[in-house]
């Protein structure tokens, strides 16, 4: 769900030989869907190409569900107690695990809720058909149960291979939601995941959430005729908005997008705020680290990264931070942060952080240079800024130490301790609050209620700030948690400020 607050995102050729930003697999989709004679897919290459001894492939297994086999869902024959098999989960038989989950979420998402509560009997969404592709965990669960309850069909998969709670795209596919996901997917996995939600039997897309996106970039490769019949795109990452930008320069972006990602309540909430706390979670839960004194370096300092360096200063790290943009270098020495290039710091710390969502921000020739033990993870959403391939080399052994921890050993001995093989570390190796993922789902319901409902010609084929009216409507929903109590304005103090007393109170280029 995090994205990183700065820097340009990474671009990969697909076989197609254009370049597309890249958030996880970037194989081109279209040579991916392709089954073998069985029905199942082969292991990808990614795979295959790592070293053979102490190989890590188990390394995506869900430590909450069972490994008892290593059969393909897709070679399951899967229904739920009441026949419905539109859907391709793990095991269906841990619903019941995964509901309790999703109402654990419930209760720590109080503005969503409030928003299916109040929106129920009106159904904005009626009519809507939404292809979703996001993280599915307990938190996403709670957002697609309530863009249902306003109306909704729709159809879903994962963004990221990793970070899917199998037992929660249990529970939804019991619900008999059509879910396709489950945690460890292959590339090829992974994009037939997608397919089969454009592209099912009498279904006609017309709406799109993405993270990352994987979605909007099929239906407009695979799937163009279908492609011009959306009525609107909510994207909620860095990377995904990026594809946006450059889809609407280039000519190729056909139907409205809503850019979610830099709206207030996504940048400050879900990026710092939630990086903050899930950063801790994840290192702790994956190496039992202790953070007294260690040396730290964090390798951007936009929102992600800013969250992340609260959080450690705040537990006695050392704390380093490399950027390319100097307004961002003046707020980390200002805030008391080193600011060094990476080359200059590298031997000596002991966790290196990447936030940028850049590619080969951290490269082979920075791990050789490494210390023994030094931790290296990501919090960015491009899965490319630790340059991973260039330690699947003969010289290298991995060896799988738990669920999304592998050591990588040099032939002196030497090991690095890397994390969910350079994807998002809060999400795949811990959870995320479920309170911010409440204001974030709840701003991503509005944005699809806005474009689904907006009238003819209000948006034009390009890429939008979500209203400001609606930030501030998303951030009143979860005040009563706190028991928060607004100010009015008087009559006499909104005339001399200039204001509406409903709001919206800040201009638009106003920097929270």
């Amino acid at each position: 769900m995090a994205d990183s607050g700065d820097g340009v995102n990474s671009t990969s050729s697909g076989k197609d030989g254009r370049n597309a930003v890249t958030d996880g697999p970037v194989t081109d989709p279209a040579s991916c869907i392709k089954e073998s004679k069985s029905g199942a897919l082969k292991k990808s290459s990614r795979y295959r190409s790592r070293s053979l001894s102490a190989s890590s492939t188990d390394s995506y297994s869900s430590g909450s569900s069972s490994d008892e086999d290593d059969v393909s869902p897709r070679e399951k024959i899967q229904k739920t107690d009441k026949g419905f098999n539109d859907f391709c989960v793990r095991n269906i038989n841990q619903h019941a695990f995964g509901r309790r989950e999703i109402e654990i979420a419930e209760q720590e998402m109080p503005g969503i809720m409030a928003l299916r509560k109040r929106a129920a009997d009106d159904k904005p969404l009626k009519n809507a058909k939404i292809v979703g592709c996001t993280h599915i965990n307990a938190q996403t669960a709670v957002l697609i149960e309530t863009l249902v309850e306003l109306g909704a069909q729709v159809r879903w998969a994962a963004c990221n291979i990793y970070s899917t709670q199998n037992e929660v795209a249990a529970a939804l596919a019991h619900a008999g939601y059509p879910i396709f996901a489950w945690r460890g997917e292959t590339e090829e996995d992974f994009w037939w995941c997608i397919d089969k939600c454009v592209a099912a039997e009498n279904w006609q897309p017309n709406m799109i959430l993405d993270d990352g996106g994987d979605a909007t970039h099929l239906m407009l490769k695979k799937y163009n005729t279908m492609f011009k019949m959306i009525q609107g795109i909510v994207e909620e990452s860095v990377t995904g908005v990026h594809r946006l930008y450059q889809l609407s320069k280039a000519g190729k972006l056909s139907v409205p997008a809503m850019n979610v990602n830099d709206s207030v309540t996504k940048t400050k909430f879900d990026n710092l705020y939630s990086c903050r706390e899930s950063i801790i979670d994840s290192l702790k839960r994956s190496t039992d680290v202790m953070f007294g004194g260690k040396q730290v370096v964090i390798c951007g300092y936009g929102e992600v990264g800013k969250g992340c360096c609260q959080a450690l200063k705040g537990l006695g790290c050392i704390v380093y931070i490399t950027e390319i943009d100097p307004i961002c270098a003046l707020q980390a020495s200002m805030d008391g942060f080193r600011v060094m290039k990476l080359n200059e710091v590298i031997r000596n710390v002991d966790i290196v952080i990447t936030a940028t969502g850049n590619k080969n921000v951290v490269t082979r020739e920075h791990m050789d240079k490494m210390k023994n033990g030094c931790v290296v993870c990501n919090m960015g959403h491009s899965n490319t800024e630790i340059d991973i391939n260039s330690l699947r080399t003969p010289d290298l052994t991995w060896e799988k130490v738990r669920s999304q921890v592998d050591h990588v050993i040099w032939p002196d001995g030497k090991r690095i301790v890397l994390l969910a093989e350079g994807r998002l570390v809060n999400l795949s190796c811990s959870s995320i609050p479920s309170f911010v993922v409440s204001i974030t789902a709840a701003t991503q319901a509005l944005a699809l209620i806005e474009l689904f409902n907006a009238p003819p010609g209000r948006y034009k084929s390009d890429v939008y700030l979500l209203p400001k009216k609606m930030d501030e409507y998303v951030a009143s929903l979860h005040l009563p948690t706190f028991d928060a109590h607004l100010t009015e304005l008087t009559d006499e103090q909104a005339k001399y400020m200039g204001l509406n007393k409903a709001g919206p109170f800040k201009p638009n280029y106003y920097r929270y």
